[in-house]
């Protein structure tokens, strides 16, 4: 007789990063309650399995997340209302909907006392702030973030911690970097590895802001999604981990990466910069390489490979 799968409720399932972690948690032995805003189930993003539960439901609507917890294990919450530039253009809307939303999950599951531990994907490239450093941030660094993005991460960072140390609710915090790879949209304002590639393939010209020398660290999203699944599996020694690659890329760095594997000239329009855009932002993955060893990166050069093939064959 076989024992029966460990349920986890994935909040965000059918996004970018909720994709790829479905089939993770399904290659590390889950049983997934996929839930998202479906509008058909056939449109699913994630590769089919007899262990996914699909749900369609609304992350800002009580009654669907109750409904939700019922019977699973674990909780991750991937859901964002918002992204950077909305939350920029109107912070209340990522107050009222972020922050609230995620706070009454955290009642609802403390209130059905049976979730073994919550996992929160928060954002490593805007909680820290700009730190003026030239160096990886670890998780020891001052959290000061610029932009109301960030604030509202960090702020859903501290109920959880507060949910903790009042109602001992076990949870996990991934600052995670700038996720790339296969099913990234590229037609919104946040992910400029496939937005250029995209562009530069199809001789369109790309915005750089600034004079393209500000430094980020991204990570290939698979990489991510199974930091996520195993960390169900783990006593971790710690509740906040940074998730990224610990090296960093300029974005005119980027341009000429996809320029060398697509074999074209970018043609590029300089913008000035935001006040708020942080100029350096690279994350220290030691404390997660060490709980992670069976993870292995995916360099950048071989991620982008890997992304060209997917959109060269849409």
């Amino acid at each position: 007789m076989s024992m029966q799968k460990e349920k986890v409720l994935l909040l965000g399932a059918n996004g970018f990063l909720g994709s790829h972690v479905t089939d993770a948690l399904i290659a590390e032995g889950f049983s997934v309650r996929a839930m998202d805003m479906f509008s058909d189930f056939k449109n699913a993003r994630f590769n089919p399995s007899v262990d996914i539960e699909m749900v369609s439901g609304n992350f800002l609507n009580q009654a669907d997340v109750e409904e939700a917890i019922g019977g699973v294990d674990y909780v991750i919450h991937l859901v964002t209302t918002t992204n950077p530039a909305t939350a920029e253009s109107d912070p209340l809307i990522d107050i009222d909907t972020n922050i609230r939303g995620s706070v009454e999950l955290f009642q609802k599951i403390v209130a059905n006392g049976k979730i073994k531990k919550i996992i929160y994907s928060s954002s490593g490239g805007t909680v820290y702030g700009d730190q003026d450093v030239n160096h990886p941030i670890s998780e020891l660094e001052h959290t000061w973030p610029v932009s109301p993005y960030g604030i509202g991460k960090l702020t859903i960072e501290n109920y959880l911690h507060y949910f903790d140390k009042k109602f001992v609710q076990p949870y996990t915090v991934f600052r995670i970097a700038n996720p790339y790879g296969e099913r990234q949209p590229k037609v919104r304002k946040q992910g400029v590895i496939p937005i250029f590639m995209d562009k530069i393939l199809n001789d369109e010209p790309i915005t750089v802001l600034g004079d393209g020398e500000m430094v980020r660290d991204y990570i290939y999203v698979k990489d991510v999604a199974q930091v996520i699944a195993k960390s169900l599996k783990k006593e971790l020694q710690h509740s906040i981990y940074n998730l990224g690659s610990g090296s960093g890329h300029s974005v005119n760095e980027i341009v000429a990466e996809i320029e060398k594997a697509t074999g074209k000239k970018a043609k590029i329009d300089y913008k000035p910069a935001p006040s708020t855009f942080v100029n350096f932002s690279v994350l220290d993955n030691t404390r997660c390489a060490k709980e992670f060893p069976e993870v292995t990166l995916t360099s950048l050069d071989i991620g982008i490979k890997h992304l060209i093939r997917e959109i060269e064959s849409e």
